[in-house]
């Protein structure tokens, strides 16, 4: 994996130094909030799947990680499953208590679809970070190591010690959203892919903090 800077407007060139306040102030924060799972929120699969009470596989879907909205779900790197739309054009809604104006048509896959493999050695910048953080060695699924199925992570929210992969969401330090409404629209898809990326905008995460993550995302953007 890399570290790359990001050519910017001057007015943005403040974007590294956002990426570890947000970090900072979004743990504080965690700290105060407990997250209880409702009836009618948006379902993410463990394979991805995007699912609002209105899919056909909603109730079906036991093994998931709840949020709020379905741009929320979007924003973590889910997909919709087919026939599922945010609205009827297609077009994604801006997120509550965003700015007027400030998303425009942003859309997650402006910032490349799931995870990447930058370097084609099979293991994407999950596993990569996965491997990254874990305190231990980790198991992958097959002798050829491309997707990470056991290690030793400690949360940074809680200090609690997870082993198994699937516990563990990656989230975007800095939201893609809110970076899209503050120069990122104005990047090459190239620079939006490798944001999305860099290792250093990527926080493994307990799944069950994933949905109050956001909900701290939002209102820090007020």
């Amino acid at each position: 994996m890399y570290f790359t800077t990001y050519h910017v407007p001057e007015s943005n060139r403040s974007m590294k130094h956002v990426v570890v306040c947000f970090h900072l102030t979004a743990v504080a924060a965690l700290l105060f909030i407990s997250g209880a799972v409702t009836a009618g929120v948006v379902k993410q699969s463990t394979s991805g799947l995007c699912h609002p009470p209105e899919s056909s596989w909603y109730d079906r879907t036991q093994n998931f990680t709840p949020f709020d909205t379905v741009e929320a779900c979007l924003e973590a790197g889910g997909r919709l499953p087919k026939g599922i739309s945010t609205q009827p054009q297609g077009e994604a809604k801006k997120p509550v208590g965003t700015p007027s104006g400030a998303l425009g048509y942003y859309r997650r896959s402006a910032f490349g679809h799931g995870w990447d493999d930058a370097n084609g050695d099979c293991r994407n910048s999950r596993a990569e970070a996965l491997v990254a953080s874990s305190t231990t060695k980790v198991r992958f699924a097959s002798e050829r190591g491309c997707r990470v199925v056991n290690g030793r992570w400690v949360s940074a929210f809680t200090g609690n010690v997870i082993q198994n992969a699937s516990d563990i969401d990656i989230d975007h330090v800095v939201p893609l959203a809110w970076s899209w409404g503050r120069g990122a629209r104005e990047w090459t898809d190239e620079n939006r892919l490798r944001f999305a990326n860099d290792p250093i905008n990527l926080l493994p995460v307990e799944a069950s903090f994933s949905k109050d993550q956001h909900r701290i995302g939002k209102a820090l953007l007020l």
